[in-house]
């Protein structure tokens, strides 16, 4: 997802190959995590990562599973190599236009006006982001995962996200690219029941693009439905993976 990184979904990952389902690959997006950066921030850039890891991993099929901006990645991908994916999982979102970015924008103004003096500890410089975040950011999950992006590099302090690409692209991040051939493999949309990011307005748009796709909704579990209802989550993709 936006400001996600592979590491949120390192627990996921494990429980998935504790149950059996083969091997698991957690990806960081570009400009995020421990991925390279880049001035360019569309689907279809995204996408291709995703291909060349395949490509050079010699995978010829997987099991796509993606969160947020993930999920659109996913279902760009899907859509655009269909023969590489023999299904598709998109957490809590749809192929349409999400949220106004007017939201993320704020974010990534307050978080590009963060100012943290040197030599500080990791906590120190934490708490001082965490307060500088809090005027804009009021939710205290939101800022913490936020905060996931803080990095020391030689004694400085620094978001690892590329937050100048990000906000270039913003627009086309909370949009989705024009499809005409749908994908036809399973497809299974997981979303959680306190999140307005998979609505029924969307049915239509899901079910034209992903003729076979299935949409279930985790009770009580918000956007990033993964972490708030784990062991749900968890029973979910496994019940909708090929059995071992």
């Amino acid at each position: 997802g936006l400001f996600g990184s592979h590491g949120n979904f390192q627990t996921v990952a494990k429980a998935l190959v504790r149950h059996g389902s083969g091997k698991v690959l957690t990806v960081d997006a570009r400009n995020h995590g421990s991925s390279p950066h880049s001035p360019l921030m569309t689907y279809e850039a995204m996408s291709l990562d995703v291909q060349h890891l395949l490509a050079h991993l010699g995978i010829t099929k997987c099991i796509l599973l993606g969160h947020s901006m993930g999920g659109k990645t996913a279902m760009t991908l899907a859509l655009q190599r269909p023969d590489l994916v023999e299904r598709l999982i998109s957490v809590d979102i749809s192929p349409v236009s999400t949220a106004p970015a007017s939201e993320f924008s704020a974010y990534i103004s307050a978080m590009k006006s963060v100012k943290i003096p040197d030599g500080l500890t990791r906590s120190a410089a934490r708490q001082l982001a965490d307060d500088q975040l809090r005027p804009v950011v009021q939710l205290p999950q939101l800022r913490q995962f936020l905060l996931t992006n803080l990095v020391e590099v030689e004694g400085r302090y620094a978001w690892r996200v590329n937050l100048e690409a990000i906000s270039h692209h913003l627009a086309e991040i909370m949009d989705f690219p024009v499809f005409h051939k749908p994908y036809l493999g399973p497809a299974l949309f997981l979303g959680g029941s306190k999140s307005p990011y998979i609505s029924s307005k969307d049915y239509p748009e899901i079910q034209r693009l992903f003729p076979k796709a299935h949409v279930q909704y985790i009770e009580g579990a918000g956007h990033i439905v993964h972490q708030d209802k784990f062991e749900e989550f968890i029973t979910a993709v496994l019940n909708f993976l090929p059995p071992p």
